[in-house]
This record gives structure tokens, sequence and C-alpha cells, in this order.
């Protein structure tokens, strides 16, 4: 087994000096002071909107360190929020929790976040397969006739989401973005995130990894709009295996698909309390993680 897995699980973090910003499914958000928070990416695992009670070896740091991957790589194409990820360059009131904090915490700046999520797809799968096999369309977008799940789409779209408080996000298209986050900063973000999609997908398929679909957070900060949050991690993308591609299905992912799969074979009502997961199970899933890590930088996961 890889020493990788080996690393201890972090569910929950705990640091009392700190103003806990926010508790997301999987990332805990601290306070540092009026210009910067901390993120930290916990090994919690949700599936159908509720967080299991079994952890994923590595899965934080695998979420952080592909996004700094993604933010070194796309830096000519956007601005991002990040300030440092080395735990020695943090305020000193974050010292005393730098080993729980080393390889799965970025220091960012804060962002007047954009209430909407920039999704762009390349391939039909997901809530768009299912969307353009009742309408042809998705998003307001028509695609053209008899095409297949798991199609490379013609060209990619962006298929904006609203941000939900709690549950799934939910599809809308570009007119209604327009009325929520207004014409010139929608039609600036699908033009950035179609830019960003392509330049991230072209050198995944140099790696071997195609990235059907992902979604984008954007916010404004001093340094104009700005990329934020993860960005083209596990979580927030479909990456399947170029090699194992086969249009006309469901495809293997580097994701939690694996873990949604077995949800459904023991019949999970998908109501609390949320199962645990046999330890085989989440070993698999933090194999899928790393190896998306491993394949896309081309490194070894530091942990």
């Amino acid at each position: 087994m890889s020493s990788q897995l080996l690393a201890p699980v972090l569910l929950h973090t705990n640091f009392p000096e700190l103003e806990l910003h926010v508790s997301g499914k999987v990332r805990d958000v601290y306070e540092l002071d009026r210009e910067h928070l901390l993120f930290v990416a916990t090994d919690r695992i949700s599936a159908f909107d509720y967080v299991l009670a079994t952890g994923i070896p590595c899965k934080g740091q695998v979420l952080t360190q592909i996004s700094l991957f993604w933010f070194s790589f796309l830096r000519d194409l956007v601005p991002n929020h990040l300030v440092t990820a080395e735990t020695d360059r943090y305020p000193q009131s974050v010292r005393n929790y730098t080993d729980q904090l080393r390889g799965r915490s970025m220091m960012v700046l804060r962002a007047d976040m954009i209430p909407v999520e920039c999704v762009v797809r390349g391939y039909l799968s997901g809530s768009a397969w299912k969307e353009y096999q009742a309408s042809g369309s998705v998003c307001g977008i028509a695609l053209p006739a008899g095409l297949r799940e798991s199609d490379r789409l013609p060209q990619p779209i962006f298929t904006p989401a609203s941000k939900a408080t709690s549950g799934h996000d939910e599809n809308i298209s570009f007119e209604k973005m327009i009325e929520i986050a207004g014409p010139e900063v929608s039609v600036e973000l699908r033009a950035l995130s179609l830019k960003i999609y392509t330049a991230a997908a072209d050198h995944a398929r140099d790696k071997g990894i195609l990235i059907a679909d992902t979604k984008f957070e954007f916010g404004r900060t001093s340094r104009g709009i700005t990329l934020a949050d993860e960005v083209l991690t596990p979580d927030s993308s479909r990456f399947w295996p170029a090699d194992q591609y086969q249009p006309g299905q469901a495809q293997n992912s580097y994701d939690k698909q694996y873990v949604r799969d077995y949800l459904e074979e023991i019949r999970w009502t998908k109501q609390p309390p949320a199962p645990a997961l046999p330890a085989e199970v989440a070993r698999k899933t933090s194999e899928k993680y790393l190896e998306a890590y491993r394949r896309l930088t081309g490194r070894e996961l530091d942990v």
C-alpha cells in the first residue's frame, strides 16, 4: 500500500484562536484579517448532498495541491486569489497548527464572490445529458441531434448554474446569469471560462485525461476579476481516463463516482444518517484522486 494512503485522515478542524468564516462539505474557511482567509481542505467526502461518515485518505491534499498546480499553470490567463500555501509564511496565529495545515491549506485574498457557478462542458454527461435527452439543448443552447452520452461536443459550451446554499446547484440560461451578475461581467466570465477550460483540457489530454466538464468560481479582488476557491479538481470536474474513453455510455472517472456507485449498490435511501464507507471503498477512491494528481502534474503528492 502506498505510504500516502497511511497518512492520517482529517475530518474536522478546530483552531480556537481563529474565527471560523464558513464550514462547507469539504472546506473549512477561517478569518485571518480584513484582507485574508485561510482555506483548509479536509478529507471529508459528500455524495447525494450528504457528508459521509468516512474520510478519504489524502483527499484534502489532492484538492489543494492540484488547485495550486492549476493556479500556476493559468496565471498568465487569469489572476487568482492565492497568496501563499507555505505554512511558514502564515500569520503567527496559525503557526501552532502547521502539522494539520501543511499540504492542505491556502492563505488567500478575500473576494467579493460573483454568485454564479461558471460551468464549461466539453462532453455530454451528467445533468447536461439528461437535459439534452429531454429537450435537445443544454441551458438554452441547442445542440446537434443524435448525440450520445459522453460524446465530445462540437465545441465547449458555457452552461452557468445558480449557487445553491444547500442541495444541488441549478442549471440556468445565460440570460438568467445576466439578471444575476449583469451583462458585462457575464460576457467576460463566459469568455474567460471557455479560455481557461480550453487551455486546461489541452494540457490534460496530453497527460491522458479528458476533462468532461468543470466549474469555476470568480470574485472581485484588488487583482480584478479573480479565479477563486478550488480549480479543476476531481471534486469540481469530471476527469476521464483517455485510454478508456468509449462514447455512448457512462465513463470511468477520477472522482467520487466510485463512492456514488457503492451507495447505489447498498440501496442507501439518500436520507440521513449518511453511511460509513468500507475501508476498501475509501482506499480505492483515494487511489483515483492520487492518480489524477500524478497524471496532471507529473509529480507525486507531497503529504
